[in-house]
């Protein structure tokens, strides 16, 4: 059985990659086609995009974080059934998850699913100069296989002509279009999760306009048409079965979902699900009293400093979250979920905001990202997520950092970030008090599905210790 797919790649960051990609999801959209879109990395707010546009969950797809088999079966189970599948890459085309690699790269999760890649490019200013560019990123990795190039940032019908012509004569690949240069207003915003809701109606106005020019100077049809490649063969397909593992009955898990709290990888969701927990969703913002009978919660990232005033506005919920928590409920809280749970957040003009008062310490936003990027964690404490002796890959990306004002809280996780050419960063995370644990690291729970596996045992070890009571 055969897939249609295509890898949308760029040769830098900023190149505008994002932007093709969002008008050929919006224009294929549009023609009726089902699109399952991916994004190959750690980031979150170019899946919320996708997520927007076809009204598909988009899936990431990280091969640091992952293994081989795992980025395989995640892209071939949520492809099977769609009409096309889009995926967006990350950086450049080759750049790794150090810089020395190409493992985490664009090309290497291409080639992990035997996709074909579309190069864009950036056309400003250049001319013939585009095509040893071109010739390059092709030449590099013969076992890539680069379909094609559309053109960003193109001046003129005519200055497009001559690229064209100069490309597929110097490359032998097609040039399938361009896009003119836009004016940024002219543009999607990137921030979904922060844009009001009276400004929707502008924001979908916008991707009109991108599908409308996508049209006129993009063949989609030819895209689509040479998007057919075969299914991938597992190394090892027995691993992605969880029947054995699922709880006698099912849990109910609570996952926080609203504008402040968005950041989650959908196949974490799923994978949770998998293992047998039904999952409830609500609002630190709007909902006043955490959902009833409830095994477990969930607290992602997201905007939590953005909101911070409607968060430590809404008391009742902050009352009821913080009774759940402290009567032993087993929660998982990643970065903005850690945030929330903190005394207050305090940002750099000083201004500060009063949170759920949980962790006994408080956050403080700053400027430096010196923690920020991929990590290894090995936990050295059992936890309600972890059992001493794991270990998972994650991702930390973050403007604030955390000061304890207590000793009674255990920090589970040891966290190394290596360096090129450096002594690696090794910081202590992973909070845990009552029956929480709150993280910094972002993780793929597919890095290392023993973590689910231990929260859905925590949550159902819960519910039979309730159960006991009444």
């Amino acid at each position: 059985m055969s897939i249609r797919k295509v890898t949308i790649a760029g040769t830098n960051s900023g190149c505008g990659k994002t932007t093709v990609t969002m008008g050929i999801l919006a224009t294929l959209y549009v023609m009726g086609l089902d699109v399952q879109p991916f994004k190959v990395g750690p980031d979150y707010v170019d899946p919320m995009i996708h997520t927007f546009i076809t009204g598909n969950d988009s899936r990431n797809l990280d091969s640091w974080m992952l293994d081989i088999d795992t980025v395989v079966h995640l892209f071939e189970k949520n492809a099977i059934n769609a009409d096309i599948s889009i995926v967006e890459g990350t950086n450049g085309l080759y750049d790794g998850y150090d810089g020395n690699t190409i493992v985490g790269s664009t090309a290497h999760v291409a080639k992990i699913i035997k996709s074909p890649v579309i190069l864009v490019v950036n056309a400003e200013g250049v001319s013939l100069s585009i095509v040893p560019m071109v010739r390059g990123f092709i030449d590099y990795d013969r076992n890539l296989e680069i379909i094609g190039v559309i053109l960003n940032k193109v001046s003129s019908e005519e200055h497009y002509e001559a690229l064209k012509t100069a490309i597929e004569t110097g490359t032998g690949v097609k040039v399938f279009g361009y896009l003119p240069k836009m004016d940024e207003d002219e543009l999607p915003c990137k921030h979904v999760g922060l844009v009001p809701e009276e400004d929707m109606n502008d924001l979908k106005k916008k991707i009109r306009v991108l599908v409308e020019q996508v049209i006129k100077t993009i063949d989609v049809d030819l895209i689509i048409k040479m998007s057919n490649r075969p299914r991938v063969s597992y190394l090892n397909a027995t691993k992605f079965s969880f029947e054995q593992i699922k709880p006698p009955q099912k849990i109910k898990i609570a996952v926080a979902k609203d504008k402040a709290f968005s950041f989650y990888y959908k196949d974490n969701l799923e994978l949770l699900k998998m293992m047998g927990a039904e999952i409830q969703y609500f609002s630190p913002l709007k909902d006043i009293t955490l959902p009833e009978d409830i095994d477990g919660i969930y607290l992602g990232g997201g905007y939590p400093d953005f909101y911070a005033k409607e968060l430590q506005g809404n008391k009742s919920f902050i009352q009821s979250i913080k009774k759940g928590i402290m009567a032993g409920i087993p929660t998982y809280a990643e970065f903005g979920g850690l945030m929330y749970l903190s005394q207050y957040v305090e940002k750099q003009n000083n201004e500060k905001a009063n949170m759920a008062g949980i962790l006994p310490g408080y956050c403080r936003t700053t400027q430096e990202l010196s923690k920020s990027g991929y990590v290894d964690i090995e936990v050295t404490k059992n936890n309600v997520l972890s059992k001493k002796g794991y270990r998972i890959r994650g991702y930390e990306f973050c403007h604030s950092e955390i000061n304890m004002l207590s000793d009674d809280v255990s920090r589970c996780f040891n966290v190394v970030k290596r360096r090129p050419d450096m002594e690696p960063i090794i910081w202590k995370c992973g909070y845990s008090i009552y029956n929480l644990i709150a993280v910094y690291p972002h993780l793929h729970l597919w890095g290392n599905t023993d973590f689910a596996k231990k929260f859905i045992e925590s949550c159902n070890k819960y519910r039979m210790a309730n159960s006991l009571a009444i």
